[in-house]
């Protein structure tokens, strides 16, 4: 079997190694006579690997004791509302950093709670660039101030950590999560969808600081409580088992390359041979900012629209696969997530080279 150079922004590429443990283990995980899929949440082989992936999630962000590590369903859309029902009271106010479509639509649910403070914008640049520090107009009396961490359809993304003060910060990481050392303690929260970065899809990560659990509002759903969740070790009910094991096996995977220190180190030589490739061609193009650009997301257009055609069928023909930009805005994009190999971003470099060389 060929595998092919996987460029999907999500579900996203996952380490190979990860896969084949998941396949020789799908029928008999460690002798026990079935598969993780198979197994009770309230068993102890499953409670077992979840302890296992929580403390390996642990070591990789350092995260610290003050903190709960949340294993929950929905996506990090549904976070859109979680968040505000627990952190936003009634009649409070949050600051948003709006720097795309997924930061548009958790300022929009947010404003179904309370006041949302546009703190900055990089709108008028069509999300072109990560406002920096001075531009953000934050509300000391906020409850909370939101960033959206990388923007995979923009492919930007902040390489600084926003001072927020004493009001909380919280991350929507999806799309970067893991890919390089965080300060856990600079957040009050940070949330991710699994699909990028993490495993498969239908498991949602929260890292919450202990002080902002417990303070939901009256009547919202239980199911959308963190205390609730907290208390009963993310197994209020049946978690997304398989989903948990798969990224609990990922985890070990990025402890054994070395943590986030190799594996951002690994994320950075991908991310520069693409771009430079794209800021040394004439034929190809980068709308984003230089400063703000993404290492897990790079989107590019071809000089002339009519070849895009043709560029994403040869691509396919060389097993370069899923690179046709977002539909909002068109032209290419690489995700470049960390089980994306520095072949498969060199076969690309190589495509585009020759791509260029006969349509140029």
């Amino acid at each position: 079997m060929a595998r092919v150079n996987n460029f999907s922004a999500g579900p996203a590429v996952l380490p190979e190694p990860v896969l084949a443990q998941v396949r020789d283990e799908l029928l008999d995980w460690h002798g026990c006579g079935m598969s993780v899929m198979e197994m009770s949440h309230r068993g102890k082989e499953f409670m077992a690997i979840q302890a296992e992936a929580e403390a390996d999630l642990r070591a990789l962000m350092g995260i610290p004791a003050n903190y709960k590590v949340l294993f929950l369903q929905g996506g990090a859309s549904l976070q859109f509302s979680m968040l505000p029902l627990n952190l936003l009271p009634v009649g409070g106010k949050a600051d948003y950093v709006l720097t795309g479509s997924w930061a548009k639509k958790a300022a929009a649910e947010a404003k179904r709670y309370g006041t949302v403070n546009i703190a900055a914008s990089s709108a008028e640049t069509n999300f072109n660039r990560i406002p920096v520090q001075s531009e953000l107009k934050l509300d000391p009396a906020a409850a909370y101030v939101h960033v959206t961490g990388n923007n995979t359809i923009f492919g930007t993304e902040y390489h600084y950590t926003p001072d927020t003060g004493s009001v909380p910060l919280v991350s929507d990481a999806s799309s970067h999560i893991l890919s390089r050392p965080v300060d856990v303690s600079r957040y009050g929260l940070i949330y991710a969808g699994a699909q990028k970065n993490v495993g498969p899809a239908g498991l949602t990560l929260v890292i919450v600081r202990d002080d902002l659990i417990g303070h939901c509002r009256d009547g919202a759903p239980t199911m959308l409580d963190y205390a609730i969740h907290a208390e009963n070790d993310s197994a209020y009910n049946t978690p997304p088992t398989f989903a948990i094991y798969v990224s609990g096996l990922v985890f070990k995977h990025l402890l054994a390359q070395g943590g986030l220190p190799a594996v951002e180190r690994a994320n950075v030589e991908k991310a520069d041979l693409l771009y430079g490739l794209l800021d040394r061609s004439g034929f190809y193009n980068c709308p984003t900012e230089p400063a703000s650009r993404s290492r897990m997301n790079v989107p590019f257009t071809l000089a002339n629209a009519e070849l895009d055609a043709p560029f994403l069928a040869e691509a396919k023909q060389a097993g370069l696969v899923q690179l046709k930009g977002h539909r909002s805005v068109g032209g290419m994009r690489a995700s470049l997530y960390n089980a994306m190999p520095l072949a498969g971003v060199q076969a690309l470099v190589d495509f585009m080279i020759d791509f260029e060389r006969r349509h140029g």
